[in-house]
């Protein structure tokens, strides 16, 4: 995440914003302005103590940004609605810098939960108040949300008896912010400690749950809802119906199932536990820690069909979480490809890095007691998506 100190204001200065400081003065100077925010003249004093805060976050170091990331964080509940979401874009910067995520988690992910909320209710009311058809929706980038267009959408969908006053505010507040929490939150979830704390606590079901129910262009949740769903320190039981050999592995960080293909390949194929041709060294590294360099396209090959237990298609375009759980353990067949694949190489989400590693061969008449309860695969015009 670049911060970008820019925040909803009309950008006029006075005197105290000519007052340089150091970071943490910033901060301090903040938390005044927050807890005096309804006092006479609360409002100019937070503005201002904002926008210096946000001047100075954008080229502070890591170990001062890390420092108040916390702090800033405890602050987000009592900020102003619209400039809460630019906080928390400078909560999330912090955390790349260094600062706990743990610590900077619940409120972002709280708000990141009420902004899917807010927006899923504008989709809902606009639908039902309007003839355009997704390109009538108002846009969150394009406009202006210190100008009059949240007033009109408020105005529209706003339905007394069904839909009150509040309920419409916070409709538009969700949609003018969720793509400020949707980057507040992936800088956290790119961290295994909140991946865990969130699955454990039922947050991540939660949100994944908002998510899968949006459906439009306006925001780009594809890279949240993967990164959300990444599976840590996960046994993945694999069952190589060819050979009727099985396998236990375990997951760390795993985002993408094209991902998984490509480390099932290296660890059992070139391992030497499977036949078959072992993915290139380069393949391998970028499914693990390695960037894609965007001058040149590095190609992998498919080596197996991921099919569940049931004989369903676990599709390549999907995500480890689609792998289901079987007598407590995630579990996967491996078929001969029915057609040949490939793909660009690399992890859909670059920032985590995922790993598959060889915890035991299963002994023989385990592998076969597991293959036998396994259904044929389904055919090509069988499988569902």
């Amino acid at each position: 995440m670049v911060f970008d100190p820019h925040t909803p204001q009309d950008g006029r200065t006075g005197p105290s914003d000519r007052q340089p400081t150091s970071l943490a003065g910033a901060v301090a100077e903040f938390e005044t302005a927050v807890a005096t925010l309804h006092d006479a003249g609360g409002g100019e004093r937070f503005d201002a103590a904002l926008r210096r805060l946000g001047g100075l976050l954008g080229p502070a170091g890591e170990q001062e940004s890390a420092a108040v990331g916390p702090r800033l964080a405890s602050l987000l509940p009592d900020t102003p609605p619209f400039q809460r979401a630019h906080l928390a874009m400078m909560v999330g910067a912090c955390v790349e810098r260094g600062a706990d995520p743990v610590a900077c988690a619940d409120h972002i992910l709280a708000g990141l939960r009420e902004a899917l909320t807010g927006a899923l209710l504008l989709l809902e009311r606009w639908k039902e108040t309007g003839d355009g058809g997704p390109d009538d929706l108002p846009d969150p980038d394009g406009d202006d949300p210190d100008r009059d267009s949240p007033g009109r959408a408020h105005a529209r969908i706003e339905e007394p008896g069904r839909l009150d006053e509040w309920h419409a505010h916070r409709a538009v507040i969700g949609w003018w912010t969720l793509s400020l929490w949707q980057r507040a939150a992936f800088a956290l979830y790119t961290h295994a400690a909140v991946r865990r704390t969130a699955r454990e606590s039922g947050v991540t079901d939660v949100l994944t749950g908002l998510i899968d129910r949006y459906s439009g262009d306006r925001h780009d949740l594809k890279g949240l809802r993967y990164l959300a769903a990444a599976l840590d320190d996960e046994p993945l039981l694999v069952l190589h119906r060819p050979t009727g050999t099985g396998y236990l592995l375990r997951m760390d960080g795993l985002t993408d199932n094209f991902q998984l293909h490509t480390l099932l390949a290296e660890v059992l194929i070139g391992g030497g536990h499977l036949p078959g041709t072992r993915p290139a060294p380069e393949v391998v590294t970028l499914s693990r820690t390695g960037r894609v360099d965007g001058r040149h396209r590095v190609t992998a090959t498919g080596a197996f069909n991921l099919v569940a237990p049931d004989g369903g298609w676990i599709w390549n375009e999907g995500m480890p979480e689609d792998v289901p759980v079987v007598d407590g353990v995630r579990t996967l067949v491996l078929d001969p490809q029915p057609y040949e694949r490939s793909w660009a190489a690399g992890r859909f989400v670059e920032e985590v890095p995922g790993e598959l590693r060889l915890e035991r061969v299963l002994a023989p008449a385990e592998a076969a007691s597991r293959l036998a309860s396994a259904a044929p695969a389904q055919g090509f015009g069988q499988a569902v998506r």
